[in-house]
C-alpha cells in the first residue's frame, strides 16, 4: 500500500435488512482492488464510531458474504447527537471526529435508511469528516433515490407468504389479514399485495375507510368468493381518525382485524409477518443494486467528493447532495402507477 494511499471507514446504522453485507463488500473490494485503500468497519453503527470499535476489512473478512443477510459489522439504532451510556444520554459527536482523525480516515461511508441520513447529515455540519451514505431500508422510503436495497428481497418474502396463506384462507373459507412492515409509507404492502393477489390493500398514504372495507369484503362473500385476503401496513390509520383502543395499541392490524370480523361476520384471522422479512438471503436484484451503489460510493470518494449519498436514478448509480435527503421520506404519491394498477384491478384501498 503506497504512503499516498486513503484509508475509509464503513457503518452500517439502523435496522438490519438484506444487501447489506453485499453494499460492504462492494465498498471494501471497490477501495482495495482499484484504489489500494485501506479499510475498517465500525461495528455496531454509529455507536462503534463514537466507541472506537471497529475492525480491519481485507480479503478473508469479504470472503462469501454477498450472499449472506444482516450485517457483519452489527448494527444500532443510537444518535451520535444522543446516545445511551449508562444512564445517561450524551452527544458523542466530538467524540465520533476524534476517533476518526485519530484512525487518519480520508471518508467515512453510512450504510443506512431516513435515520442514518440524518445522523450522517449532523455529522457532516458539526465537524470535518468526508462522508458518503448509501440508502438501504425494506421501507424504500428513502428520499432521492428510485430504490433502496433490502426492499426486493423483502417485497419476495412477503409476497410468499400471502401466496401460503391464500391456501388456509381458502379450505377455511376465511378472511386473512396480513400485517407487512412499513410504519410511515406502503410501498412494501402495496407491492407485494398487488404481487401475492390480495383483495384489499391498505397502507399509511390512504386512510382507510371501515366501512368501504367492510362492503367490499362481504361484496365478495355475496359473489360466491369464500375467502380474501386483507394486505395491511403496520403504520395504517382510519380515515376517521379515531382513536386504536389501548388493549390494541402497537398493531393497528389487530385492531383493523378484530373490526372487520364484527362488522362483516366473517371468520377472519391475523398473520403479522414482523422482522422474518429482514432476514435471509439477499435477491439477486438487491445484491446488485448494493454492490453497485458501493462501488460508486468509492468512487466519489478517489474524486474526494463528501456529502451525498449515492442514488440509483434510471438505472444509474448517482451523487445527491446529503442535505437534500435528510428529514425527507420518500412516499406513494397518489397517482403513482403500482396504486392506479391496483384501482384498476378493482383492488380495494379502503378509499
Amino acid at each position: 500500500m503506497s504512503n499516498d494511499s486513503k484509508s475509509i471507514g464503513i457503518l452500517t446504522a439502523g435496522g438490519d435488512c438484506q444487501g447489506l453485507n453485499a453494499a460492504i463488500r462492494g465498498v471494501a473490494k471497490a477501495a482495495i482492488n482499484q484504489y489500494d485503500m485501506e479499510v475498517i468497519g465500525f461495528l455496531d453503527g454509529f455507536r462503534g464510531l463514537a466507541e472506537n470499535r471497529y475492525e480491519r476489512l481485507a480479503g478473508d473478512s469479504l470472503s462469501g458474504i454477498l450472499t449472506l443477510g444482516g450485517t457483519i459489522l452489527g448494527t444500532s439504532r443510537d444518535k451520535p447527537h444522543k446516545m445511551s451510556v449508562g444512564d445517561k444520554v450524551i452527544d458523542t459527536i466530538a467524540q465520533a471526529d476524534a476517533n476518526y482523525h485519530k484512525l487518519h480516515l480520508d471518508a467515512l461511508v453510512c450504510i443506512g435508511g431516513g435515520g442514518t441520513q440524518k445522523n450522517a447529515m449532523r455529522l457532516l455540519k458539526k465537524t470535518d469528516m468526508k462522508i458518503i451514505t448509501l440508502p438501504k431500508t425494506i421501507d424504500n422510503d428513502v428520499w432521492g433515490t428510485d430504490a433502496c436495497f433490502g426492499y426486493d428481497t423483502a417485497v419476495e418474502i412477503a409476497t410468499e407468504a400471502i401466496d401460503r396463506l391464500h391456501s388456509t384462507a381458502s379450505s377455511h373459507h376465511r378472511v386473512m389479514v396480513v400485517e407487512v412492515m412499513g410504519h410511515n409509507t406502503g410501498w412494501l404492502t402495496a407491492a407485494s399485495g398487488l404481487a401475492g393477489g390480495a383483495d384489499v390493500i391498505v397502507i399509511p398514504e390512504i386512510p382507510y375507510d371501515i366501512d368501504v372495507i367492510k362492503k367490499s369484503l362481504i361484496g365478495r362473500n355475496r359473489k360466491g368468493k369464500r375467502f380474501s385476503i386483507v394486505a395491511v401496513a403496520e403504520g395504517a390509520r382510519p380515515k376517521d381518525n379515531s382513536e386504536i383502543p389501548t388493549e390494541y395499541e402497537g398493531s393497528a392490524a389487530m385492531h383493523l382485524t378484530h373490526r372487520l370480523a364484527e362488522l362483516t361476520g366473517l371468520e377472519t384471522r391475523l398473520t403479522s409477518l414482523g422482522h422474518v422479512m429482514r432476514g435471509g438471503t439477499p435477491s439477486a436484484a438487491d445484491r446488485i443494486l448494493a454492490t453497485k451503489l458501493g462501488t460508486k460510493a468509492v468512487e466519489l470518494i478517489a474524486q474526494e467528493k463528501s456529502g451525498f449519498m449515492v442514488a440509483e436514478r434510471g438505472g444509474y448509480a448517482v451523487p445527491v447532495p446529503l442535505e437534500e435527503i435528510a428529514g425527507n421520506r420518500r412516499i406513494i404519491p397518489d397517482n403513482h402507477p403500482l396504486l392506479n394498477s391496483l384501482r384498476s384491478l378493482g383492488i380495494c384501498l379502503g378509499e
